[in-house]
C-alpha cells in the first residue's frame, strides 16, 4: 500500500524548543521519520515522503510547501492510500499490521491521537478528504459519515502517541524501539521520577 508520510522540515517541532535547539529538533523530528519509514517498510508498504523542503530519507521525498491537508488531499482520488503523521516515534510494523487490518473492515481506518488529533489513515473512499486541524478525529468522523463511509477505529498506544511536547518525550524514553529513543539516550535525556510524576531530565 502506499503511505504518505506528512513532515515539516523546515521548523520542525517548535514545541520542543525549550528542550531542544533549533538544530536538535531538526535531527530528532528526522530520527522519528527515519523510525516512521522503517517500520512502514518492514510491514511491507511503500513509503513516501511529503516534506516542506528537501530531506534525505530511505524513502522516495515529494517537496510540497503547502500546509499538511492540502499536500495530502491533492493524493487522494481512486486508489487506496494510508498516511501516518512523522512523529509516531514509537511505531512499529506490528502497529502498522493493526492499521491496515482495520482497514480491510471499512473505507476508512482510522488511529486517533491523544488530545483530539488524527495520527493515521487508510483511505479507501473517492469522496474522503482529510482536515488535520483541530479536532481532526471528531471531524473525520463526521466527515465519512457524511460521505457515507464506513469507518473501523484502532485503538493503539504507539499509533495514538505523537511527540509535540517535551512530556511527550517521557514515553519515548519509556517505551520507543527505534533511533528516535536511541538518539535521545545519546543526547542525555533520561527518566526522571523523582518529583512523583515520571518528567524526563538532561545529563
Amino acid at each position: 500500500m502506499r503511505t504518505l508520510v506528512p513532515f515539516e522540515s523546515t521548523t520542525p517541532k517548535t514545541r520542543l524548543d525549550g528542550v531542544l535547539d533549533a538544530d536538535e529538533r531538526r535531527t530528532f523530528s528526522r530520527a522519528m521519520l527515519r523510525d516512521v519509514c522503517t517500520a512502514l517498510r518492514d510491514a511491507g508498504h511503500d513509503a513516501e515522503v511529503l516534506a516542506t523542503a528537501p530531506v534525505s530519507v530511505d524513502a522516495p521525498v515529494t517537496v510540497d510547501e503547502r500546509p499538511l491537508s492540502q499536500a495530502v488531499n491533492a493524493r487522494l482520488g481512486d486508489e487506496r492510500v494510508g498516511i501516518v503523521v512523522a512523529d509516531l516515534a514509537l511505531v512499529t510494523p506490528t502497529a502498522i499490521d493493526r492499521l491496515t487490518d482495520a482497514a480491510s473492515e471499512a473505507d476508512i481506518a482510522i488511529a486517533p491521537g491523544r488530545g483530539g488529533g488524527t495520527n493515521a489513515l487508510v483511505v479507501d473512499h473517492p469522496e474522503f478528504r482529510v482536515d488535520f486541524h483541530g479536532v481532526s478525529y471528531r471531524d473525520h468522523r463526521a466527515h465519512a459519515r457524511d460521505i457515507g463511509a464506513s469507518v473501523s477505529v484502532v485503538d493503539s498506544m504507539r499509533l495514538a502517541t505523537d511527540v509535540d511536547v517535551p512530556a511527550d518525550l517521557v514515553e519515548v524514553l519509556l517505551h520507543g524501539e527505534g533511533e528516535a529513543a536511541s538518539w535521545l539516550r545519546e543526547a542525555g535525556f533520561e527518566l526522571d521520577a523523582d518529583g512523583g510524576r515520571v518528567g524526563v531530565r538532561r545529563e
